[in-house]
């Protein structure tokens, strides 16, 4: 028997499925429990808490915390006087310890753990822990705990925790408690996020069982308040005592056990703020849940049903005996934690590390350009309701627009709450330490990405009340923004767009000039041409539709429209030899990097600009990208696509230069953004399905692998989760939405024999299964009309009830027959 299998062990005895498990056991490094107790996290969209044990506090190797969505405070901060906005870390509900009478508490580093078993159930989103603890007394006591934060209720938590003392009787305590002295400190590195947040802590209790905590955020003056309900299932009886300290409160539990006897003991908590809607006194309406939930069984039975309906839309199978499996099943879980049907009743954006950490303070950055096309085909509403977050931050995106100078809507490369720009002007190097000027403020290119999102979300929906109202401004605002950038040389009769910072964060100027930005990035270019050809057809869309005109006048005028014809048609691109597309004007002028002698040196090259910058040198000088910078040109658009665009600017382009371009940057990328190998997994799928599968593994692991030295201590990365989910979803499927027709074109890589998925085009619900030589597409039965599918060169109205298999040679025929086709 394996050692750190207990033969009295619950979770070593009876595991749920293996593609449904993500386990601990006895032996992980201290150093990785930040990590662990990331992956461990429970939530449902509205709240989640770090996986952190109930009986820790934060003390530099463990770290509780909670978190609701879109609730933050302003703290002080390095060059920021006004204060820097984070994501709150709320008062701890998970404190729960025991002891025998005259004991220690059971807590880190008390006792000696002979064996301990963590286990998070996918399927059922519950958190799983056993442990068995010797004091100093030699006396064994072995507890179990079942977790979970209700998908079902999403103001709802709770603990269950049987104590077992095996080699003893007496007399134990049990305290469970409320922790309202928390800090923010779980990324130390972002000085500005860290410290207390929290003021005016009151206590009390509602009842004999329940004890309640209310905050209030010192800047901001949000409220919150948690209510926590103790109920322990004992035959002989037990005493209680309520405990009111500052900060905390609590209640110890005195029971008297013999040895073998099981305690019962459920937690169960509710938590509200005065955000929510619908909720006048928090405290109030946390006492009123609490009152209404029922024992934890029955709060795991509803937790556990609304789960299965999740799974059940957001099902993307590659085989249960599949390497792969867990891993997909894994990234699915946490980006649900974060982004689950309970969202769209938020005023929240895409947290960039989810719920699950205070990793970049919580802020809102490019990432949802990742996250939404998986939504889009799952939950569109759910995607409607982030990109509302946009639409609500309008007007401080038009005031950061004014004050560049320019027209239209400049969305800040950093969002929190307020909408204000929150990027920050310096930063800590990773290699030295020391503080460093922060340009990457300068990527004004994520409002073009707000603008893409726009634009697929309508594609895949036709959902032309949005349209018509948020879409229609996000895309005008965006258009005239870059429209108000671009400068006419007559001489060429082309436009430029300088000063500006690509998706490449290696680049921020020129050689000798940091921070000033960049002339003709070929991404932004490329991508203003499309949001200002988008914007055209928006209007003219609604042209035709009359009766969703939106009741402001938010058209473009005539001269506007002319300018931005002209601008989409004459927008400047550079060159490298061989037709690759330039990154931007100058870049061909910069010097080559003696790569080989760079790994001999440092070996992990992620960190290759803070490294060059630690020798006194500046990645500005180089031809080296942090991540695809033009290769997410060829993410964003299919290779049709992208040389119809730069075509229709006057180009020469041969698609047969694709692969070239490919080669040329990804020889020069360094990865050292968790996005990048997102990206170029996808670029690769069609030229080299055996680069793209290394990439997609390396990717899916973002959060799994290597967790010594991995940042998921802060929080998830999810545009990482969902960009490596979209890829099994559209990218290996061909899966593409152009012209109201949905088109597949297979091409799994050689490690992958099938893929399973359901997905949402229309209303319709599409099941879809790829394998190397046949694709099956089945539409559920319902009333709606038969939707226009295209499997590679074959056509064919897919109808509701309806199931078409058709065979896929091994590449597309220039000739001859159509591919077998059946209906069935």
């Amino acid at each position: 028997m394996p050692p750190d299998v207990d033969p009295g062990c619950e979770l070593c005895g009876r595991p749920p499925p293996a593609g449904w498990v993500l386990a601990y056991r006895d032996g992980e490094a201290p150093g990785e429990e930040g990590t662990r107790e990331t992956m461990l996290t429970l939530g449902n969209g509205y709240l989640a808490s770090r996986g952190a044990d109930p009986e820790a506090s934060a003390d530099g190797v463990h770290y509780p915390g909670t978190y609701l969505a879109g609730f933050h405070n302003r703290l002080d901060g390095p060059g920021r006087p006004d204060g820097t906005e984070s994501i709150v870390n709320l008062p701890n509900w998970l404190p729960l310890t025991f002891r025998p009478a005259g004991g220690e508490w059971f807590a880190p580093g008390r006792g000696r753990r002979v064996h301990e078993h963590r286990m998070l159930d996918l399927r059922r989103g519950l958190y799983l822990r056993e442990v068995l603890v010797v004091d100093d007394d030699r006396r064994r006591t072995r507890v179990r705990q079942r977790r979970l934060v209700s998908m079902a209720n999403p103001h709802l938590a709770a603990l269950e925790t049987s104590v077992v003392a095996e080699n003893w009787s007496g007399r134990l305590e049990i305290r469970s408690g409320i922790d309202g002295g928390v800090l923010n400190a779980n990324a130390p590195a972002e000085a500005g996020s860290c410290g207390r947040h929290l003021a005016d802590v009151t206590t009390g209790g509602d009842d004999a069982e329940t004890v309640w905590l209310t905050a209030v955020t010192t800047s901001s003056r949000h409220q919150v308040a948690v209510a926590a309900r103790t109920r322990i299932t004992h035959g002989g009886g037990h005493r209680r005592q309520s405990v009111h300290a500052p900060d905390e409160v609590s209640q110890v539990i005195t029971v008297d056990v013999t040895a073998g006897e099981r305690i019962a003991v459920e937690k169960t908590v509710a938590i509200f703020s005065n955000r929510d809607r619908a909720v006048s006194e928090p405290v109030t309406a946390a006492c009123e849940e609490l009152g209404q939930a029922g024992p934890f069984d029955l709060v795991l039975a509803d937790h556990t049903a609304a789960w299965a309906r999740l799974w059940t839309r957001f099902r993307l199978d590659v085989g249960e005996q599949h390497a792969w499996q867990a891993p997909v099943r894994v990234q699915t879980f946490h980006l649900l934690q974060t982004l689950s049907p309970h969202v769209i009743d938020l005023d929240a954006g895409v947290p960039a590390r989810g719920l699950h950490g205070e990793g970049y303070h919580g802020h809102i950055f490019w990432d949802e350009l990742f996250v939404y096309p998986y939504l889009n085909l799952r939950m569109p509403e759910l995607t409607r309701a982030l990109l509302e977050y946009r639409h609500r931050r309008l007007t401080a995106a038009r005031r950061q627009a004014a004050a560049a100078g320019t027209g239209g809507a400049q969305f800040p490369w950093q969002s929190g709450e307020s909408g204000r720009d929150e990027s920050p002007a310096r930063s800590l190097s990773p290699v030295t330490g020391q503080w460093v000027d922060d340009h990457t403020g300068r990527q004004q290119h994520v409002n073009l990405a707000v603008a893409y999102c726009v634009w697929r979300y309508w594609e895949t929906t036709g959902d032309l009340s949005f349209l018509a109202t948020s879409g229609l401004e996000l895309l005008i605002g965006t258009a005239r923004f870059w429209a108000g950038l671009a400068t006419y040389d007559p001489a060429d009769d082309r436009y430029d767009i300088r000063g500006v910072m690509g998706p490449d964060e290696y680049h921020d100027g020129y050689p000798g000039r940091p921070g000033q930005g960049l002339d003709n990035c070929t991404y932004i270019n490329v991508m203003v041409a499309w949001v200002l050809g988008r914007a055209e057809e928006a209007c003219e869309i609604l042209a035709r539709h009359p009766g969703v005109r939106p009741w402001r006048e938010v058209d473009p005028t005539d001269d506007e429209r002319r300018r931005w014809a002209h601008i989409r048609r004459r927008l400047r691109l550079v060159f490298l030899d061989g037709g690759i597309l330039a990154q931007f004007e100058g870049y061909a002028d910069l010097a080559e990097l003696d790569w080989d002698r760079y790994r001999q040196r440092y070996g992990d090259l992620r960190l290759l600009a803070p490294l060059l910058q630690a020798e006194g040198d500046d990645a500005n000088r180089y031809k080296i990208s942090k991540q695809a910078d033009v290769l997410m040109l060829l993410y964003l658009f299919s290779a049709e696509e992208l040389t119809d665009l730069v075509r229709a600017l006057g180009y020469e382009f041969d698609p047969a230069r694709i692969p070239a371009t490919v080669d040329y940057y990804l020889s020069r990328t360094s990865h050292g953004s968790t996005l990048s190998r997102v990206a170029h997994a996808w670029v690769l799928a069609r030229t080299d399905r055996r680069r793209s599968f290394e990439m997609l593994v390396t990717a899916l692991g973002t959060d799994l692998a290597d967790p010594q030295h991995s940042s998921t201590r802060n929080g998830i990365h999810l545009g990482a989760s969902a960009g490596t989910l979209d890829i099994l979803q559209r990218c290996y499927t061909g899966l593409e939405i152009r012209g109201d027709l949905l088109r597949l074109n297979p091409q799994l890589p050689d490690g992958l024999a099938e893929l399973d998925c359901v997905i949402r085009y229309r209303n319709q619900l599409i099941s879809l299964h790829v394998e190397h030589e046949r694709v099956r597409v089945s539409a559920a039965p319902g009333a709606d009309q038969p939707v226009p599918v295209a499997v590679r060169d074959r056509s064919f109205p897919l109808a509701p009830g309806a199931t078409v298999t058709v065979a896929l040679p091994s590449r597309v025929p220039t000739a001859g027959p159509r591919p077998e086709e059946r209906q069935e």
